[in-house]
């Protein structure tokens, strides 16, 4: 995929930091994104969200007053949400499995960590254009479904080791 496949994109980068906000909109601009809006914090990019209608969102995930996963959260869930399936990339360098199965449980789609680079930005809006994943909507969940594969060879509604372990308790 060449960046003339952006061209017609807008993107939404959420980010506290001026200098990284700076950043991510060259980086944008130079894969072929003409339309690349800014906010400071999740409140604001809220509002943006809700009057550009994004094709897709970079945050970061330590912000104030609302961070990256309170916004990614509020995007999925809230009634007032203009599009709850907008792609979402998580831009941070907190990199601690909590942090990462935070955003992930929150919905984003993607994570890329600091210090990023033109081809891992890339790779990761390449990946939501060309192999965009179906979403899942449970109890506690809504988002992009986890699994980045499918399994040819499954053939039942079981899916988790725990799912496995109830199936034999029934038996």
């Amino acid at each position: 995929m060449s960046g003339a496949a952006f061209d017609n994109l807008k993107a939404l980068v959420v980010e506290d930091n001026l200098h990284m906000r700076t950043l991510l909109r060259s980086l944008l601009t130079a894969l072929g994104l003409k339309q690349v809006y800014e906010a400071g914090d999740g409140e604001a990019a809220f509002k943006i969200l809700c009057s550009k209608l994004p094709d897709l969102i970079l945050t970061d995930l330590t912000m104030k007053p609302v961070d990256g996963i309170a916004f990614t959260r509020r995007v999925r869930l809230a009634n007032d949400s203009p599009n709850p399936y907008v792609p979402i990339i998580m831009v941070t360098g907190h990199t601690e499995r909590r942090r990462v199965e935070a955003a992930r449980d929150a919905g984003v789609t993607e994570f890329l960590a600091k210090p990023i680079t033109a081809q891992g930005l890339f790779l990761r809006i390449a990946e939501i254009v060309e192999r965009p994943r179906p979403y899942v909507r449970c109890a506690a969940y809504f988002g992009p479904d986890r699994r980045r594969r499918a399994d040819e060879s499954y053939l039942g509604p079981w899916r988790r080791k725990e799912d496995f372990e109830k199936k034999l308790e029934i038996k």
